[in-house]
């Protein structure tokens, strides 16, 4: 007995050696820099606690504010959560495929595949509504496998099924795509193989919990015209249609997340699963977790200019819970998948974590660069600070700020917090429209206009009735190498200057 045990011990070593290693890379990126763009819009949910936004339900946001003791958390404090949920993943994955049948060892070759592939490892660093739909839909499906291989009727059965049903209700309100996942739960309900648990409550029960998590996110958009469902397939679909662009950036974008081994190897597993999906019960549910999520988010990709490859990691996570049970992948694919993996985490700590890549780059591209967007809010929020203070001394009240795209306003927003109102000077809708309608800033006394070089720096703001009355910029270095500069502009309305 303690010979065979031998390779499991040995496998929990090295998974904990693993999950260990990439938590400290994860900390000590924490402890360096701030929000990413997109990531600082989701902060500034928690401020403005709703069910829904224009790109994204609000679990994120509430998440956000739990983190932020009812407001914005530090970077460092979501950060730090979501190094921790990021890591915590895996072994979430290796649970799911034990629910699903996998051996001891079957489980560790999921926690591996998920620990090591680029979309999850590194992706998964920032606190986004990816992360959270990563560990619920990981959960959900999970406890539909386990809850589909219990006998018909029993308890065991009920409690994995009303797991199953809170967990996707949950993940639906991370991310409306987690929709896909309740298709595929009620495509293989639909089955042969489960017909005996249709005959009970337990499927119905958790399909009712489903809809009572997910229903005040149904009301709030149907009050409003669904404007999140315009937003994201309407408004900014201008250029949608099928192309080989779309289709380049797609593939692209899976050989750069997954890498070409992992993704080679996602495919023998897909074609293995194809072959025995009718062959029982969880393989038809993780074949239909697969290619019902792919196929429609793939589709969405080929035809939104707008759309993000990474969009279709979902479609992946049933490939992960099937890996572990099957051994049909090569050794050697295997090896070289986690080992291109290894190396991929290790150089995006490397590009991020460290100022040696701008050193080498030299002034090539700063502005290009995304991991330049989390050091530029260290200088940006004091900068800001700084000048809303030195307008409150004068005009005893405060200022309005206004950045001229979305991810400026949310580092903003993010930075400043409740107290100093912030708008978007942008032409398409946004949720800042919402919080800080534009006529409201348009008539404030005074308007700091923050932006960055991103957006130009020379040119004032064509704003009506304002003159420019100061200038302040920063500069944020990596290293002795200036990466990014940011510019508050002071504009006061022409009245108000008159009259002065």
């Amino acid at each position: 007995m303690a010979d065979a045990s031998r390779p499991l011990v040995l496998r929990l070593r090295l998974a904990l050696l693993l999950s260990f290693s990439l938590l400290l890379l994860r900390l000590h990126l924490a402890s360096k820099v701030g929000f990413a763009d997109a990531e600082a819009l989701y902060a500034s949910y928690a401020l403005h606690p709703q069910p829904a936004y224009l790109d994204h339900p609000g679990l994120v946001g509430a998440v956000m504010r739990l983190l932020g003791g009812g407001g914005v958390p530090t970077p460092l404090v979501a950060h730090t959560a979501s190094a921790f949920a990021a890591t915590l993943l895996p072994w979430l994955g290796a649970l799911g495929a034990r629910a699903a049948g996998a051996s001891g060892s079957g489980a560790f070759r999921t926690l591996f595949a998920l620990a090591l592939v680029p979309e999850l490892a590194v992706g998964l660093f920032s606190l986004t509504p990816d992360l959270l739909l990563g560990l619920l839909w990981l959960g959900a499906l999970g406890a539909a496998a386990l809850a589909l291989r219990c006998e018909a009727g029993s308890s065991r059965a009920l409690y994995a099924f009303l797991a199953c049903g809170g967990l996707l209700g949950l993940a639906v309100l991370a991310k409306v795509s987690a929709v896909l996942l309740l298709l595929a739960l009620l495509a293989t309900l639909c089955t042969r193989g489960a017909r005996p648990h249709l005959r009970t409550f337990a499927p119905w029960a958790a399909l009712l919990l489903t809809a009572i998590l997910v229903m005040p996110l149904v009301l709030w958009e149907a009050a409003r015209g669904y404007p999140m469902l315009e937003h994201r397939l309407v408004s900014t679909q201008a250029d949608a249609g099928l192309s080989l662009r779309n289709a380049a950036v797609l593939l692209g974008g899976q050989l750069l997340y997954l890498s070409p081994p992992a993704l080679f190897a996602a495919a023998l597993i897909a074609r293995s699963l194809y072959v025995k999906r009718r062959e029982d019960i969880t393989s038809t549910l993780l074949w239909n977790a697969t290619w019902i999520p792919g196929l429609v988010l793939a589709a969405l990709c080929l035809w939104s200019r707008v759309a993000e490859p990474h969009w279709l990691a979902p479609a992946y996570l049933a490939l992960a819970l099937d890996l572990g049970r099957s051994s049909l992948l090569p050794r050697r694919l295997a090896a070289v998948s986690l080992a291109t993996g290894a190396v991929l985490c290790v150089l995006a700590w490397f590009w991020v974590g460290t100022d040696l890549p701008p050193q080498l780059l030299g002034q090539r591209y700063p502005e290009h660069d995304p991991s330049n967007d989390l050091y530029a809010w260290g200088p940006g929020k004091k900068l800001v600070l700084e000048v809303v203070e030195d307008t409150m001394r004068e005009k005893q009240a405060p200022p309005v700020v206004v950045g001229p795209h979305y991810i400026v306003c949310a580092q903003a927003h993010a930075a400043l917090g409740p107290n100093i109102p912030v708008g978007c000077n942008t032409p398409r809708r946004d949720d800042f429209d919402d919080w800080l309608p534009r006529q409201r800033w348009l008539d404030a006394p005074v308007v700091l206009y923050v932006r960055d070089e991103r957006f130009g720096l020379d040119a004032a703001p064509e704003l009506p009735n304002r003159i420019v009355r100061s200038v302040a910029t920063v500069s944020v270095r990596r290293g002795d190498l200036v990466v990014r500069r940011l510019q508050v502009i002071r504009l006061d309305k022409l009245s108000d200057t008159a009259a002065r």
